[in-house]
């Protein structure tokens, strides 16, 4: 149940009231105080809750009563966008096109400073970059773990750009202290300890879809996050599994207005995973940007032939280059009109 409040509410009345509600009836009141009202949301058990009787009073302008299961990452419940700000000041989610661009595995420092360097003179905002790689084969390169991680650290010390990189396992959690975003790979989107884990903390999360999750599915595991304390969430449309082949997953771009219509949290596209094939990645990353991404999170190679993964869907820093002036074009156009 969500109860939204007068303008003119005073912060006693306030106080008051959702005692009087947490005391009645048992259920946790959260607050979100925005510029024009005040939203509360119930959790819990609001079946005994009288609605007509809470509209009755004075400081209420009106009730309603959720049926989505998801409650803090509900656009409902906190009806203005969450924005996400890192460290350097780059923000996620506040109507800019962010991007997020680099090797999807971090191979030696030369590479990926290579990249970091090539890209940042693009415009990119954030370096990614794969140091745990979760991989089909178990035959495959798997990363290079925490020296991968260190290595990254240097790319951020010589460019100043932040980093984002994938997450495995609950132990490793403390590895990532100086990361900052964590990535939720699709594998993991329903690994629910590794969420809770991640909720206790206090950096941003960037959730990915699951190979074959639902839109619900993928905002519940939000709100893994998000019930632990941690609201820096951003979720990741990155491609669903379908009977089509062509491309290596089927990118769900509805998915895009649909999650910014339920959820207040950014959402970003990954056109790179979602499709598979380099010479894809520039139409699909202007059509996200149509449908209302916030931001685009792309893999760039400085040799994509020789690449130890993922080079057949990677750009080249001259392809990134051309993406990010039209992207960035699209998205002044679309601002101004």
């Amino acid at each position: 149940m969500i109860i939204v409040l007068k303008p003119e509410c005073s912060k006693e009345q306030l106080i008051s009231f959702k005692e009087n509600l947490t005391n009645n009836y048992g259920v946790k009141v959260n607050t979100w105080e925005g510029v024009h009202s005040t939203v509360l949301g119930l959790i819990g058990d609001t079946t005994a809750i009288d609605i007509d009787y809470i509209s009755a009073q004075d400081i209420v302008e009106d009730v309603r009563r959720v049926q989505e299961p998801y409650k803090k990452a509900n656009r409902k419940f906190h009806p203005e966008d969450t924005v996400i700000e890192l460290s350097n000041g780059t923000k996620i989610g506040d109507g800019s096109l962010v991007l997020m661009a680099g090797p999807c595995s971090v191979e030696s420092s030369s590479q990926v400073c290579e990249i970091a360097r090539s890209v940042k003179e693009s415009g990119a905002h954030i370096l990614r970059g794969g140091a745990f790689k979760p991989r089909t084969s178990p035959y495959a390169f798997q990363g290079l773990k925490a020296e991968g991680l260190d290595l990254l650290k240097q790319a951020r010390r010589e460019t100043g750009l932040p980093i984002v990189t994938e997450i495995m396992r609950t132990s490793h959690i403390d590895m990532f202290e100086n990361v900052d975003i964590i990535q939720v790979g699709a594998r993991n989107m329903q690994n629910f300890e590794l969420l809770k884990e991640l909720g206790k903390t206090n950096k941003p999360i960037l959730l990915k879809r699951g190979l074959a999750s639902t839109i619900e599915e993928l905002l519940m595991s939000a709100e893994y996050i998000m019930a632990e304390g941690n609201d820096k969430v951003i979720l990741c449309e990155r491609g669903i599994r379908t009977y089509e082949t062509y491309t290596r997953n089927t990118l769900d771009l509805s998915a895009v207005p649909i999650l910014k219509s339920l959820s207040h949290l950014p959402v970003i596209v990954d056109p790179s995973h979602a499709t598979g094939k380099s010479w894809l990645v520039e139409s699909m990353s202007m059509a996200a940007v149509a449908a209302g991404a916030d931001g685009l999170i792309i893999e760039v190679h400085n040799n994509p032939k020789c690449a130890l993964c993922d080079g057949a869907q990677s750009l080249t820093p001259e392809q990134f280059d051309r993406v990010a002036k039209r992207v960035n074009g699209l998205k002044s156009y679309l601002t101004n009109n």
